[in-house]
Protein backbone atom coordinates (compact mmCIF):
# COMPACT_ATOMS: atom_id res chain seq x y z
CA UNK A 1 0.00 0.00 0.00
CA UNK A 2 1.14 3.37 -1.08
CA UNK A 3 1.44 5.59 2.13
CA UNK A 4 3.90 9.26 3.69
CA UNK A 5 7.19 7.10 3.74
CA UNK A 6 8.82 9.94 5.95
CA UNK A 7 8.67 8.35 9.20
CA UNK A 8 11.45 6.54 9.32
CA UNK A 9 13.90 9.63 7.91
CA UNK A 10 16.72 11.11 10.39
CA UNK A 11 15.97 14.49 9.07
CA UNK A 12 13.91 16.87 11.40
CA UNK A 13 12.82 18.63 8.30
CA UNK A 14 11.69 15.50 6.33
CA UNK A 15 9.93 14.39 9.54
CA UNK A 16 7.91 17.35 9.89
CA UNK A 17 6.41 16.20 6.68
CA UNK A 18 6.28 12.20 8.15
CA UNK A 19 2.08 12.96 8.88
CA UNK A 20 0.91 14.87 5.42
CA UNK A 21 -1.72 12.86 2.98
CA UNK A 22 0.82 13.54 0.74
CA UNK A 23 2.79 10.31 -0.43
CA UNK A 24 6.35 11.29 -0.03
CA UNK A 25 9.48 9.19 -0.78
CA UNK A 26 12.97 10.78 0.38
CA UNK A 27 15.44 11.09 -2.32
CA UNK A 28 16.68 7.68 -3.63
CA UNK A 29 16.22 4.54 -5.03
CA UNK A 30 12.57 3.75 -3.91
CA UNK A 31 11.35 7.02 -5.42
CA UNK A 32 12.89 6.28 -8.81
CA UNK A 33 11.52 3.02 -8.52
CA UNK A 34 8.15 3.45 -8.31
CA UNK A 35 8.24 6.36 -10.64
CA UNK A 36 9.94 3.95 -13.24
CA UNK A 37 7.01 1.43 -12.95
CA UNK A 38 4.09 3.84 -12.64
CA UNK A 39 5.43 5.99 -15.44
CA UNK A 40 4.59 8.67 -13.26
CA UNK A 41 6.49 11.72 -13.85
CA UNK A 42 8.30 13.40 -10.19
CA UNK A 43 6.96 15.93 -7.99
CA UNK A 44 10.05 17.14 -6.16
CA UNK A 45 10.05 19.77 -3.01
CA UNK A 46 13.14 20.94 -1.49
CA UNK A 47 12.77 22.78 1.62
CA UNK A 48 14.34 23.33 4.50
CA UNK A 49 13.55 23.54 8.49
CA UNK A 50 13.61 27.41 8.94
CA UNK A 51 12.29 28.24 5.51
CA UNK A 52 9.17 30.38 6.04
CA UNK A 53 7.53 30.35 2.59
CA UNK A 54 8.46 26.31 2.93
CA UNK A 55 5.73 26.23 6.13
CA UNK A 56 3.25 28.30 4.12
CA UNK A 57 2.64 25.77 0.96
CA UNK A 58 3.10 23.15 3.58
CA UNK A 59 0.43 24.03 5.22
CA UNK A 60 -1.94 25.20 2.43
CA UNK A 61 -0.98 22.82 0.47
CA UNK A 62 0.85 19.25 1.83
CA UNK A 63 -1.54 19.25 4.51
CA UNK A 64 -4.83 19.55 2.15
CA UNK A 65 -6.43 16.11 1.85
CA UNK A 66 -7.86 17.05 -1.44
CA UNK A 67 -4.47 18.41 -3.24
CA UNK A 68 -2.81 15.76 -1.60
CA UNK A 69 -4.99 12.95 -3.29
CA UNK A 70 -4.21 14.92 -6.33
CA UNK A 71 -0.76 14.58 -5.86
CA UNK A 72 -1.14 11.27 -5.15
CA UNK A 73 -2.74 10.12 -7.82
CA UNK A 74 -0.80 12.35 -11.06
CA UNK A 75 2.63 11.78 -9.38
CA UNK A 76 5.27 9.67 -7.37
CA UNK A 77 6.33 13.03 -4.84
CA UNK A 78 9.56 13.26 -3.09
CA UNK A 79 10.66 15.60 -0.31
CA UNK A 80 14.23 16.70 -0.02
CA UNK A 81 15.77 18.81 2.85
CA UNK A 82 18.26 21.20 1.58
CA UNK A 83 20.96 21.31 4.36
CA UNK A 84 21.19 17.36 4.16
CA UNK A 85 21.62 16.99 -0.21
CA UNK A 86 22.75 20.61 -1.12
CA UNK A 87 24.28 18.43 -3.81
CA UNK A 88 20.49 17.65 -5.22
CA UNK A 89 19.21 21.43 -4.75
CA UNK A 90 22.25 22.68 -6.19
CA UNK A 91 21.12 21.18 -9.91
CA UNK A 92 17.58 21.65 -10.09
CA UNK A 93 17.84 24.99 -8.84
CA UNK A 94 20.02 25.68 -11.72
CA UNK A 95 17.45 23.89 -14.14
CA UNK A 96 14.78 26.16 -12.62
CA UNK A 97 17.26 29.47 -13.61
CA UNK A 98 17.75 28.17 -16.85
CA UNK A 99 13.84 28.36 -17.19
CA UNK A 100 14.06 31.86 -16.75
CA UNK A 101 12.80 31.58 -13.33
CA UNK A 102 14.39 33.23 -9.87
CA UNK A 103 15.62 30.46 -7.59
CA UNK A 104 14.53 29.62 -4.00
CA UNK A 105 12.47 27.99 -1.79
CA UNK A 106 10.41 25.64 -1.77
CA UNK A 107 11.85 24.66 -5.05
CA UNK A 108 9.52 22.91 -6.24
CA UNK A 109 10.26 21.10 -9.70
CA UNK A 110 8.92 18.72 -12.51
CA UNK A 111 11.06 15.83 -13.55
CA UNK A 112 10.53 12.98 -15.82
CA UNK A 113 10.71 9.42 -13.97
CA UNK A 114 14.61 9.05 -14.84
CA UNK A 115 15.09 12.76 -12.72
CA UNK A 116 15.68 15.05 -15.43
CA UNK A 117 13.77 18.23 -15.29
CA UNK A 118 11.33 19.45 -17.59
CA UNK A 119 9.47 22.39 -15.50
CA UNK A 120 9.77 24.50 -12.19
CA UNK A 121 9.43 27.23 -9.59
CA UNK A 122 9.14 27.93 -6.08
CA UNK A 123 5.94 28.65 -3.67
CA UNK A 124 2.80 27.83 -5.37
CA UNK A 125 -0.34 29.17 -3.94
CA UNK A 126 -3.12 26.65 -3.14
CA UNK A 127 -5.50 28.46 -5.11
CA UNK A 128 -5.06 32.03 -7.25
CA UNK A 129 -3.44 34.23 -5.94
CA UNK A 130 -0.01 36.92 -6.24
CA UNK A 131 -0.45 36.48 -10.06
CA UNK A 132 0.08 32.48 -9.96
CA UNK A 133 -2.85 29.84 -10.97
CA UNK A 134 -3.27 28.01 -8.20
CA UNK A 135 -1.67 24.24 -7.19
CA UNK A 136 -4.25 22.32 -8.26
CA UNK A 137 -4.49 23.71 -11.53
CA UNK A 138 -0.77 23.41 -12.20
CA UNK A 139 -0.55 20.16 -11.05
CA UNK A 140 -3.30 19.07 -13.57
CA UNK A 141 -1.29 20.80 -16.55
CA UNK A 142 1.61 19.69 -15.94
CA UNK A 143 0.64 16.35 -15.67
CA UNK A 144 -1.69 16.98 -19.19
CA UNK A 145 1.46 17.92 -20.94
CA UNK A 146 3.17 15.22 -19.72
CA UNK A 147 0.98 13.08 -21.01
CA UNK A 148 -0.37 14.48 -24.39
CA UNK A 149 2.17 16.81 -25.24
CA UNK A 150 5.53 13.87 -24.69
CA UNK A 151 7.77 16.24 -27.65
CA UNK A 152 7.21 19.68 -25.86
CA UNK A 153 8.67 17.37 -22.54
CA UNK A 154 11.72 16.06 -24.73
CA UNK A 155 12.27 19.49 -25.73
CA UNK A 156 12.89 20.99 -21.85
CA UNK A 157 14.37 18.02 -20.81
CA UNK A 158 17.31 17.95 -23.87
CA UNK A 159 17.72 22.06 -23.72
CA UNK A 160 18.03 21.61 -19.78
CA UNK A 161 20.24 18.93 -19.71
CA UNK A 162 22.65 20.06 -22.54
CA UNK A 163 22.68 23.38 -20.40
CA UNK A 164 23.30 21.77 -17.36
CA UNK A 165 26.29 19.65 -19.20
CA UNK A 166 27.57 23.01 -19.80
CA UNK A 167 27.71 24.34 -16.74
CA UNK A 168 29.32 21.47 -15.10
CA UNK A 169 31.88 21.29 -17.58
CA UNK A 170 35.07 23.50 -16.04
CA UNK A 171 36.18 26.53 -18.12
CA UNK A 172 39.09 28.48 -17.77
CA UNK A 173 38.72 32.49 -16.99
CA UNK A 174 40.24 35.32 -17.94
CA UNK A 175 42.51 36.95 -15.82
CA UNK A 176 40.90 39.16 -12.92
CA UNK A 177 42.68 42.23 -12.98
CA UNK A 178 42.27 45.15 -10.88
CA UNK A 179 40.88 47.00 -13.96
CA UNK A 180 38.70 44.62 -14.48
CA UNK A 181 37.13 44.82 -10.42
CA UNK A 182 36.97 48.49 -11.12
CA UNK A 183 35.05 47.79 -14.03
CA UNK A 184 32.58 45.92 -12.21
CA UNK A 185 32.16 47.88 -9.42
CA UNK A 186 31.58 50.96 -11.84
CA UNK A 187 28.82 48.92 -13.36
CA UNK A 188 26.88 47.46 -10.11
CA UNK A 189 26.91 50.88 -8.34
CA UNK A 190 23.95 51.96 -10.52
CA UNK A 191 21.90 48.89 -8.80
CA UNK A 192 21.74 50.83 -5.57
CA UNK A 193 19.39 52.21 -4.22
CA UNK A 194 20.73 55.87 -2.92
CA UNK A 195 18.22 57.21 -0.88
CA UNK A 196 16.87 53.71 1.37
CA UNK A 197 19.89 51.90 0.53
CA UNK A 198 20.42 48.42 -0.61
CA UNK A 199 19.21 47.42 -4.42
CA UNK A 200 16.89 49.06 -6.19
CA UNK A 201 13.33 48.12 -5.24
CA UNK A 202 11.02 45.65 -3.21
CA UNK A 203 11.82 43.20 -1.90
CA UNK A 204 15.29 43.96 -0.10
CA UNK A 205 17.89 41.82 0.96
CA UNK A 206 21.04 42.62 3.01
CA UNK A 207 23.62 41.00 0.63
CA UNK A 208 26.38 41.34 2.17
CA UNK A 209 28.72 40.18 -0.46
CA UNK A 210 27.66 42.30 -2.96
CA UNK A 211 28.32 45.42 -0.40
CA UNK A 212 32.16 43.82 0.26
CA UNK A 213 32.60 43.99 -3.14
CA UNK A 214 31.78 48.06 -3.23
CA UNK A 215 33.71 48.54 -0.27
CA UNK A 216 36.53 46.63 -1.21
CA UNK A 217 35.84 48.86 -4.55
CA UNK A 218 35.91 51.90 -2.19
CA UNK A 219 39.25 51.06 -0.22
CA UNK A 220 41.00 50.96 -3.59
CA UNK A 221 39.72 53.55 -5.46
CA UNK A 222 38.70 56.14 -2.75
CA UNK A 223 35.51 57.14 -5.09
CA UNK A 224 32.88 58.40 -2.72
CA UNK A 225 29.98 56.57 -4.76
CA UNK A 226 31.15 53.51 -3.27
CA UNK A 227 31.54 54.48 0.05
CA UNK A 228 28.36 56.34 0.47
CA UNK A 229 26.26 53.08 -1.64
CA UNK A 230 27.54 50.75 1.71
CA UNK A 231 27.16 53.38 4.33
CA UNK A 232 23.31 54.50 3.38
CA UNK A 233 22.50 50.91 3.53
CA UNK A 234 24.06 49.53 6.59
CA UNK A 235 22.45 52.54 8.20
CA UNK A 236 18.82 51.78 6.91
CA UNK A 237 19.69 48.20 8.11
CA UNK A 238 20.92 48.92 11.49
CA UNK A 239 18.17 51.34 11.95
CA UNK A 240 15.19 49.69 10.51
CA UNK A 241 12.90 46.77 11.16
CA UNK A 242 15.15 43.99 9.44
CA UNK A 243 17.18 44.48 12.35
CA UNK A 244 15.67 42.57 15.47
CA UNK A 245 16.07 45.60 18.03
CA UNK A 246 15.03 43.45 20.91
CA UNK A 247 16.71 39.77 20.71
CA UNK A 248 19.26 40.92 18.10
CA UNK A 249 20.28 39.69 15.07
CA UNK A 250 19.19 40.40 11.21
CA UNK A 251 16.23 39.12 9.61
CA UNK A 252 16.30 37.49 6.06
CA UNK A 253 15.42 40.09 4.01
CA UNK A 254 12.74 43.05 4.04
CA UNK A 255 9.70 42.77 2.03
CA UNK A 256 9.33 46.44 1.46
CA UNK A 257 12.37 48.93 -0.01
CA UNK A 258 12.15 50.85 2.82
CA UNK A 259 13.66 47.99 5.59
CA UNK A 260 10.82 48.37 8.13
CA UNK A 261 8.75 45.15 7.04
CA UNK A 262 11.17 41.99 7.41
CA UNK A 263 10.63 38.49 6.74
CA UNK A 264 11.23 36.72 9.99
CA UNK A 265 13.35 34.15 9.75
CA UNK A 266 17.12 34.56 10.61
CA UNK A 267 19.82 33.03 8.89
CA UNK A 268 23.06 32.45 10.56
CA UNK A 269 25.27 33.08 7.80
CA UNK A 270 23.64 36.38 6.33
CA UNK A 271 24.47 37.77 9.91
CA UNK A 272 28.30 36.23 10.09
CA UNK A 273 28.69 37.92 7.35
CA UNK A 274 26.86 41.04 8.16
CA UNK A 275 29.10 41.60 11.25
CA UNK A 276 31.91 41.14 9.32
CA UNK A 277 31.26 43.78 7.20
CA UNK A 278 29.76 46.02 9.75
CA UNK A 279 33.38 45.38 11.89
CA UNK A 280 35.32 46.33 9.05
CA UNK A 281 33.40 49.31 7.81
CA UNK A 282 33.23 50.85 11.46
CA UNK A 283 37.13 50.50 11.98
CA UNK A 284 36.76 52.76 8.93
CA UNK A 285 34.24 55.07 10.56
CA UNK A 286 34.27 54.51 14.32
CA UNK A 287 30.68 55.08 14.42
CA UNK A 288 27.54 53.09 15.09
CA UNK A 289 25.85 55.41 12.60
CA UNK A 290 28.13 55.30 9.52
CA UNK A 291 26.03 57.70 7.42
CA UNK A 292 26.34 60.74 9.85
CA UNK A 293 30.02 60.57 10.41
Amino acid sequence: MTHNHLSQQTSPYLRQHKDNPVHWYAWGPEAFNAAQKENKPILLSVGYAACHWCHVMAHESFEDEAIAKLMNALFINIKVDREERPDVDYIYQNALQLLGEQGGWPLTMFLTPDRKPFWGGTYFPSTPKYGHPGFPQILRHIEETYRNDPERITGNVTALSDALKKIAQPRAGGELTISTLNEAAATLIGSVDGRNGGTLGAPKFPQPGFFRFLWNAYQRTAEDAYRSGVLITLDNICQGGIYDHLGGGFARYSTDEYWLAPHFEKMLYDNAQLIDLLCDVWKATQSRSPTHC
